[in-house]
């Protein structure tokens, strides 16, 4: 869960000043305002809810985009104490919160910090404000308050009404470009704030620029550190009417002139404006200068007819999310997934101008570059389901993601961790672009250079940074030697797997068989008396005290878990983990016990591990391919009970409906592949283990106009098992299918049973492995 409680859970502290709204009653209400006042969508984005996951910790972002966005415009809400950096409002909204302080151009969806928010721009009525004002005296500042049930989001589209302003908010965008609409009351002190101070969580204003080019455009740049250590963003604004009076100010302070370069620079638009009077407005991002933003405008953006955007948007999301058609007779089942689709394709973000120029972890700019360059690549989550989707329904794409990490790789000398906007935060265990890259390689994700990849992946898996020196020279992570030790040490172990694949490929012998070696180092964290993984101090000696439900977030050598949750993850070697087990039987023994052992954590555990069965936490990535784990020993039904029961009380169509926060899309994508029926256990192996399909029947749209069409009968909730199988007509026993499989198109038949099969995925021969 990417760094997640690294937050103060200030939201929880101040439940005082907030209370949990009725999240049926604003579904409703949601529903019927959205009938009454924007058009309904023909195609799958009338399934897409983007309220789901705004309230527990689901941490989603909330706005208009166009999938993989540069610009993500949406509401930044004052969050507790003012500081709008509580933990829960990591994305800048929360559906507890109903005091608005603006409209920002860019947000993080379900990361579990806060940063970004850039270029906020709040649109007021009466005399002006210049801060933002605290909860219990919003009046104070420029915060409006506002009604849940006047709200209205849908792919591309968002609208509120500001109460304490009588204005009707309604934002829709373009890939690079935001597109506001402000419907002012009669009055003659209509004002837009253009507030660059005000960021989200993390994020501090260091610099930032405003200045007047004419009557009706405004450019200038916001650089600010957080997360993202040195974040660059430059800006142009055009209005769709001259400005009355345009003022500026250095936090507080009025300033003179038409420009101003400041920390906490503010400006003011002002005009006179009749009942129902619009006021539009176009701002475009870019991450290299205000001239390429304004170029932006002019190529994404050229008219100001705001419902066509808002139209080009629906049919953007319609496009991308119609590569999956599913069937069934449950709505609410449909808006789950589909929002959960919908959730995979806010980031990554595009982070590069029009004409291709971006700026690299270097801080220079490169010009056209040949491939649309990404950023926000939460790689520690994704890796796991996200990334292995996109291979699958965006392979064009997923190439653009692996070019972007290439070229990361070649500014900075090591493939990234956890890249933002042109920064590398260094965020979670291991480096896992290594199994992306492998997965993109071993299954021909078009327009990547494989010894090009490799080399980047080599040198990047021998460096001595982040435990790696230790990897090489010991084998292990001494606990003593680094936090978090175990979860390292076994994410490197997927990682060298994963390199290891590709010098195969590419017939690099040696490589394969010295990285093949060093995926086996998970065995050194295996405990064989106490059958866990642990921290180990040398190579004869453990650390002590041991605890396998113990968990003192960044104090002990897991990651955001325990032992019990980490035992699990070796997802390229499940063969080796059973056999340290004892074989078939102890391990089974074991992974039925991890569902159902209740202790507590203790007081210092992360405040990830949520969604909890037992042992086994959903709402933390490394828990993801557990439930699939039962097909390796023959026990298919297993996996469709525990599956089945995830998806149907962890996930939901609420603003609740995520047990754990988003993770730029893995959350999601487990529920995505799941409902489908399949799960990439080992990303990058070509294998999809079979779980317990959900709907009658889902196609997916393939390149090359081939599709592949999954019919289940005699599908419902209480007939959850697979009982047979036919792949293009002939009998298919094997509890798991290849990715080629897949890409080939045809029809892959399911009968569903109430009764476990005794027959169906249980033969040795008929289960998946590790290495195909």
């Amino acid at each position: 869960m990417t760094f997640l409680s690294r937050f103060l859970l200030s939201g929880l502290a101040l439940a005082g000043l907030y209370t949990a709204p009725d999240v049926a009653a604003q579904s409703a209400n949601r529903v019927k305002q959205s009938a009454n006042r924007t058009p309904a969508s023909q195609g799958v984005t009338q399934y897409v809810d983007p309220f789901i996951g705004t309230g527990f910790h689901g941490h989603v972002f909330l706005g208009a985009n166009v999938p993989f966005g540069a610009v993500q415009l949406g509401p930044t809400l004052l969050g507790p104490m003012g500081l709008a950096d509580g933990w829960d409002w990591c994305s800048g909204y929360h559906n507890t919160d109903s005091l608005m302080i603006g409209f920002s151009h860019t947000h993080l969806s379900g990361t579990g910090i806060g940063d970004l928010g850039d270029v906020l721009i709040m649109p007021t009525t009466g005399p002006v404000h210049l801060t933002k004002g605290m909860p219990r005296n919003s009046q104070s500042g420029y915060a409006s308050h506002f009604s849940h049930s006047n709200e209205i989001a849908r792919p591309g589209y968002y609208r509120v009404k500001l109460d304490r302003y009588n204005i009707d908010a309604e934002l829709t965008a373009t890939e690079r470009v935001g597109l506001h609409r402000y419907t002012f009351p009669k009055t003659s002190d209509a004002h837009i704030l253009i507030d660059l101070e005000q960021g989200i969580g993390w994020d501090k204003s260091i610099d930032t620029k405003l200045e007047k080019v004419n009557d009706s455009t405004l450019v200038g740049y916001r650089l600010s550190k957080g997360w993202a250590a040195d974040q660059r963003l430059y800006f142009a604004i055009v209005l769709s009417r001259p400005v009355a009076n345009f003022a500026l100010y250095n936090d507080q302070t009025a300033a003179s002139g038409t420009s101003l370069t400041s920390a906490k620079t503010k400006g003011i638009l002002s005009f006179t404006t009749k009942a129902g009077e619009t006021v539009l407005l176009k701002v475009g991002i870019s991450p290299v200068s205000s001239a390429n933003a304004l170029a932006n405008i002019r190529a994404e953006l050229p008219h100001w007819q705001f419902d066509q955007v808002r139209s080009n948007a629906d049919a953007s999301w319609n496009r991308e999310l119609g590569k999956v058609q599913a069937t069934s007779s449950d709505r609410a089942r449909l808006t789950t997934f589909y929002t959960a689709l919908y959730h995979t394709m806010i980031a990554p973000s595009i982070f590069n101008d029009h004409n291709g120029d971006y700026r690299g972890t270097d801080k220079k700019v490169y010009l056209k570059a040949p491939f649309t360059n990404l950023t926000t690549f939460s790689l520690w989550d994704t890796y796991r389901a996200a990334n292995p989707l996109y291979t699958l329904l965006q392979p064009q794409r997923m190439g653009d993601m692996v070019n972007s990490m290439l070229a990361i790789y070649e500014q900075q000398g090591s493939l990234p961790i956890w890249p933002l906007m042109g920064n590398e935060t260094n965020t979670m265990p291991g480096n896992s672009s290594l199994p992306i890259i492998s997965d993109a390689i071993l299954k021909g994700v078009p327009g990547i250079d494989a010894n090009r990849a490799y080399a980047a992946m080599k040198a990047s898996a021998m460096r001595d940074p982040r435990g790696l020196k230790f990897v090489r020279n010991l084998q292990f992570i001494p606990a003593d030697s680094m936090v978090e030790s175990v979860a390292q040490g076994l994410e490197y172990a997927i990682d060298d797997w994963a390199v290891a694949q590709v010098a195969k490929k590419l017939g690099k012998a040696d490589d394969y068989a010295y990285f093949s070696k060093r995926a086996k180092a998970y065995q050194h964290y295996f405990d064989p008396t106490t059958k866990f993984m642990r921290g180990r101090v040398s190579e004869t000696a453990w650390r002590t005290p041991f605890s396998p439900v113990e968990s003192r977030h960044m104090k002990d050598d897991f990651a955001e878990g325990n032992a019990w949750q980490y035992t699990w993850l070796v997802p390229h070697d499940v063969e080796g983990l059973m056999t340290l087990m004892g074989g078939e039987q102890p391990f089974t023994k074991k992974l039925d016990s991890l569902f159902v052992v209740k202790a507590k954590m203790g007081a210092e555990a992360s405040n990830d591990i949520t969604g909890l069965i037992g042992q086994y936490a959903h709402g933390n990535e490394p828990s993801h391919h557990i439930t699939y784990l039962y097909a390796y020993v023959g026990q298919p039904w297993k996996t469709a009970d525990k599956v089945r029961y995830i998806m149907d009380s962890l996930y939901s169509a609420r603003p609740d409906g995520l047990c754990g926060n988003e993770d730029v899309g893995q959350m999601s994508a487990w529920y995505v592949l799941s409902a489908m029926g399949f799960y990439p256990v080992n990303p990058a192996n070509g294998a999809y283990v079979f779980g317990s399909p959900v709907f009658d029947a889902i196609t997916l749209r393939l390149p090359d106009n081939k599709s592949f069409s999954i019919n289940v009968r005699n599908n419902s909730a209480r007939n959850r098992y697979i009982k047979t199988m036919t792949l293009n007509g002939k009998p298919y026993t094997r509890s798991y299918i290849r990715h080629q499989d897949l890409l080939n198109g045809g029809t892959l038949i399911i009968d569903m049973s109430d009764k476990p099969s005794s027959a169906w995925g249980t033969a040795p021969a008929d289960r998946p492995k590790s290495i195909y």
